[in-house]
């Protein structure tokens, strides 16, 4: 596959802007509909002075039109579901973010940031931190095949943290900018280098640089952790992004769909354009439309799939990515 074919299906599943994605695909639509039906023979034209197409057609889409709102608007509920409970299960949500914020404050030395992308920049930044002072450490005991370990896996870190911290200055959560940025830290490759340095060289390690392997290791573990919470809450944003989308898109889809039941055939556009019969035009316009709340479902449900796929472990396993 060409890096160019590569970059699109990447737009495409994560990086295109959902509207947009649900946008080209109804464009697709309306052309695959026009250059399929043009070319039908009989004539398309001539199908709808003998028989009742755009009747079934669109009779059919407003059926779908509506129950599909209502199953997507049902998923809004179930999310928001999720949100609701006895004051027993709030107060344990409660406590285990109070916990992990907790932990931050010890390794970090200050309390992390309310800010989703800063949160996770501290533990990007603490975890560059501990590397490079770990990596110092070694530096200035003259045990070269230790010092070796530890300085392949302080560049490793830190090359990966450069990159990452780079692209969350700035992101704002709610777009896909958050979640894209962290999913490239690699921590689970980082989590099983820190374990490999302290099975073949934990003897040779002083305290302090146990110590510090140690917090590099919780810094690794807790990213990890808050990652995963973060793509929790991205989900349930998104799913009611979606909803609510979906919900705009249905009310214009009914119409068109309605409109064109109602008053097209063959005698209300007469003519041709670019060759195309003015009439195949419009159906095809107004089916793309109807189907635009498909397109958007389509669209969003790619990527939270995607996500989903490419983060499945959250110990030191890495899984085959696409």
């Amino acid at each position: 596959m060409t890096d160019g074919s590569v970059g699109v299906k990447r737009w495409i599943l994560l990086y295109g802007n959902r509207v947009l994605v649900a946008a080209a695909a109804t464009v697709v639509v309306f052309v695959s509909f026009v250059a399929i039906v043009s070319r039908l023979s009989p004539p398309f034209v001539e199908g709808l002075g003998t028989g009742d197409p755009i009747d079934t057609l669109f009779g059919t889409m407003i059926t779908v039109v509506v129950t599909g709102t209502t199953l997507v608007v049902t998923i809004g509920q179930l999310v928001l579901t999720q949100e609701n409970g006895p004051l027993g299960d709030q107060r344990d949500r409660m406590s285990n973010s109070m916990d992990v914020r907790k932990s931050m404050t010890d390794l970090g030395g200050s309390p992390p940031s309310t800010d989703p992308a800063t949160f996770l920049d501290d533990l990007v930044g603490v975890a560059a931190d501990r590397a490079e002072t770990l990596d110092e450490s070694i530096v200035g005991s003259g045990n070269d095949p230790l010092g070796d370990a530890v300085g392949e896996l302080a560049e490793a870190v830190l090359r990966n943290a450069g990159s990452v911290r780079a692209d969350l200055s700035g992101a704002r959560f709610g777009s896909f900018d958050v979640v894209s940025t962290v999913l490239r830290f690699d921590y689970g490759r980082l989590l099983a280098r820190v374990e490999r340095v302290r099975d073949a060289h934990g003897g040779r390690l002083s305290d302090r640089e146990r110590e510090l392997l140690r917090e590099l290791e919780d810094a690794l573990s807790l990213f990890g952790s808050a990652r995963e919470h973060i793509k929790t809450l991205y989900f349930q944003w998104a799913l009611i992004d979606l909803s609510r989308q979906i919900l705009y898109a249905a009310v214009p889809a009914l119409i068109v769909a309605g409109v064109t039941l109602s008053v097209v055939e063959p005698a209300t556009f007469p003519g041709r354009t670019l060759g195309i019969g003015n009439v195949t035009l419009v159906v095809g316009a107004a089916f793309a439309v109807t189907l635009s709340p498909f397109m958007l479902f389509v669209s969003y449900v790619l990527r939270v799939l995607t996500v989903a796929k490419r983060t499945l472990a959250i110990e030191p396993l890495v899984l085959s990515r696409e």
